[in-house]
């Protein structure tokens, strides 16, 4: 329904090309960044669980950040990989879910933390099930947005535990809401 071409790029490509690319040295691939992000993941939850959040932010949002760069990193320097194209969704819903698990379930609502993860899963399983048919499994744009709204409403709702500001948290509440709008219009994006 709405295929798209890995090799396309995206509005935040060309930003990436000019600030963040020629930073990373040409022998990073970004199958690197996305197991950095898989290994960086148990970090963050354990800062996150410690309560530590002066290392647990941070670390969160860098690791979120390696999203858009393994993506970018792959397209512009033309090193997209059918191993990568599945992989980087699936590190990005291990983190995302992982961390949503912890923070959203014990300080938002436990239905609402869990209604993200089982869509992140069936999101998961429509990529491996189009992929079985031969199908590429690309990222489109609702999925993108969909995990820039949940890295937004995470953010703000660490903020708000954190720093104790919480006009953040119905920010948070409200972000994360149209984050699950956007999960939804991915699935039927995929196929489902």
């Amino acid at each position: 329904m709405f295929e798209r071409n890995p090799h396309k790029l995206y509005p935040h490509d060309y930003f990436m090309r000019y600030t963040f690319i020629p930073l990373v040295p040409r022998f990073v691939t970004p199958n690197m960044v996305t197991m950095l992000r898989i290994i960086l993941t148990p970090f963050v939850l354990w800062f996150l669980l410690l309560a530590d959040f002066k290392i647990g932010v941070p670390l969160f949002l860098f690791v979120a950040f390696t999203d858009a760069l393994d993506g970018s990193l792959a397209r512009l320097r033309n090193q997209v990989t059918e191993w990568g194209t599945f992989y980087d969704p699936v590190a990005d819903k291990i983190f995302i879910g992982s961390v949503v698990l912890l923070v959203v379930v014990q300080h938002l609502n436990v239905v609402f933390g869990l209604l993200i993860v089982i869509l992140e899963s069936v999101i998961i399983l429509m990529g491996y099930l189009r992929k079985q048919r031969g199908k590429v499994v690309s990222a489109n744009i609702f999925g993108k947005t969909k995990m820039f709204l949940q890295v937004l409403g995470v953010t703000m709702l660490l903020i708000a535990i954190w720093l104790g500001f919480d006009l953040f948290i119905p920010l948070s509440v409200g972000t994360l809401s149209l984050a699950i709008v956007f999960a939804v219009i991915s699935l039927f994006a995929y196929g489902l």
